[in-house]
């Protein structure tokens, strides 16, 4: 049985990584001619596609990011769809920030809660 640090070992080799991201591109070309068919096929090829690009590729992470902080509302249903970890941590900061939110007067202010979710998150 194979060890997850060999798991790890096998994909982090070049030629897997390179092998991976083909795929990628070809699942990402091919969810097309797979949406012509009825069901959502297309949907999950494309997600299978994009999740092995961002998988293998520094390039495509850093443009996901800057898409992330450009549109953060679709960066979360997009995290949330690829099943992304940092989904689930930034879900659960921002559930115990809510018990946390800074209050004046009783009223809340956007701004005040906007500028203690970036300090949370870090950005």
């Amino acid at each position: 049985m194979i060890s997850r640090e060999q798991w790890r070992k096998f994909i982090d080799h070049p030629v897997v990584e390179w092998g991976l991201f083909v795929v990628g591109v070809l699942l990402l070309l091919v969810s097309p001619l797979v949406g012509a068919i009825p069901g959502p096929g297309g949907i999950i090829v494309a997600g299978v596609g994009l999740a092995l690009i961002l998988k293998t590729s520094t390039w495509a992470r850093r443009h996901y990011v800057k898409f992330k902080r450009w549109q953060p509302k679709a960066g979360r249903w997009t995290d949330w769809a690829l099943r992304r970890p940092s989904a689930k941590r930034r879900a659960a900061m921002l559930k115990a920030d809510d018990e946390q939110v800074p209050e004046t007067d009783g009223i809340v202010k956007k701004a005040e809660i906007n500028t203690h979710l970036t300090d949370r998150l870090g950005r």
